[in-house]
């Protein structure tokens, strides 16, 4: 089990097949601020006909971490502007690179 801290938080990480997990017939991955987990889907088959699936299971794996980022500073990406969002996203940065390289999802 791999663990990495969003903010304070420890966020577990898991890798889940669709059928182990219903709600991954609608996404690719999600993280759950209630109970501190990420998860991203495991296939067994080809995702959107992508051949690197690898490389595909760290792009979601990132994305899911900066939902939990985004949540973990207060932030609601429907009510940010683009100007917000660059600024966060220079306070962060280091902190959400540290977060990546800990859950080994760096390209």
């Amino acid at each position: 089990m791999k663990k990495v801290n969003i903010l304070g938080v420890d966020y577990e990480i898991r890798f889940s097949k669709e059928q182990d997990d219903p709600r991954l017939k609608e996404c690719d991955g999600y993280f759950d601020s209630t109970t501190q987990l990420i998860v991203v889907v495991d296939p067994d088959y080809d995702v959107m006909n992508k051949h690197d699936i690898e490389a595909y299971k760290r792009k979601v794996l990132r994305h899911e971490i900066n939902h939990a980022f985004l949540y973990e500073s207060g932030l609601d990406m429907r009510e940010l502007s683009e100007e917000t969002v660059v600024d966060w996203l220079a306070i962060q940065f280091s902190k959400i690179a540290k977060a990546y390289q800990i859950a080994e999802c760096l390209d």
